[in-house]
């Protein structure tokens, strides 16, 4: 036999717009205002997927909500051989109709895409969208209201930032070695070179200060530890360094 005739769990639209409001609400209620950064492709690699040249230039404010109530997932903080990683991630959920009215309809997309940042205030961290679960909740009512956008703290990598938040921004500032980005530019955003061919950068880009250090430099303090260090794992000063002789 059919389901009843007169019972429709799953094609009523009212019932529907119904429960995705309660959903809002709650979000509204439960939630935290954080920032939406969408990710703007400047050289996207068709093959791979990749751009390496980045660019954030805009952010949308939306309320969501944390699923994480008990603290970060992931692995955590741990030493590992590439020295020391943090990797918290985070799940945020968003209401459907609230991406689309607040940022998909404006920027052209209808859902949230892996590779943008999100701005969570409470903490000042930036995560990066890894992965977007559009069925978190089952077809309440036929229906889906939400989605869940898992997250994993961001790394810098050289992004070009222009949100207008300062402390996203700031991380330009701070840790991009990239020069390009610190070169003076003309009205026509034509990049200005000394006579040699050089680009010329504005002050505050200081190459020890970006990069950590300069391993060109053989009095800087870090390469002589580096050289210490090597030394005492291995001696090169005699002719055959494996030999018990003095060959």
């Amino acid at each position: 036999m059919a389901t009843s005739v007169f019972f429709n769990n799953f094609g009523s639209s009212q019932e529907q717009s119904l429960i995705e409001d309660l959903v809002i609400e709650s979000i509204r209620i439960y939630g935290h205002d954080c920032f939406y950064l969408p990710r703007s492709l400047k050289n996207e690699d068709k093959i791979y997927g990749e751009d390496s040249i980045s660019e954030y230039n805009e952010q949308f404010m939306v309320e969501m909500y944390i699923k994480n109530v008990m603290g970060f997932k992931g692995e955590g903080d741990f030493l590992s051989k590439f020295n020391l990683q943090v990797r918290d991630q985070m799940t945020f959920t968003i209401a459907k109709r609230v991406f689309f009215d607040e940022i998909g309809n404006v920027r052209g997309f209808d859902r949230p895409r892996e590779g943008d940042l999100i701005y969570f205030p409470l903490n000042k961290k930036v995560f990066v969208v890894k992965f977007v679960e559009h069925e978190a909740v089952f077809y309440q009512l036929g229906a889906l209201q939400t989605y869940d956008l898992e997250c994993e703290l961001w790394e810098y990598s050289n992004e070009i930032m222009n949100t207008r938040i300062a402390d996203i921004d700031l991380l330009q500032k701070k840790y991009s070695f990239d020069m390009s980005q610190f070169a003076i530019l003309t009205q026509d955003s034509f990049v200005i070179t000394d006579e040699d061919g050089y680009d010329l950068v504005q002050e505050q880009y200081n190459f020890v200060t970006q990069v950590g250090s300069s391993f060109e430099d053989n009095e800087n303090p870090v390469n002589e530890n580096l050289q210490s260090e090597a030394e005492a794992v291995i001696n090169f000063t005699d002719s055959n360094p494996f030999s018990e002789g003095n060959y």
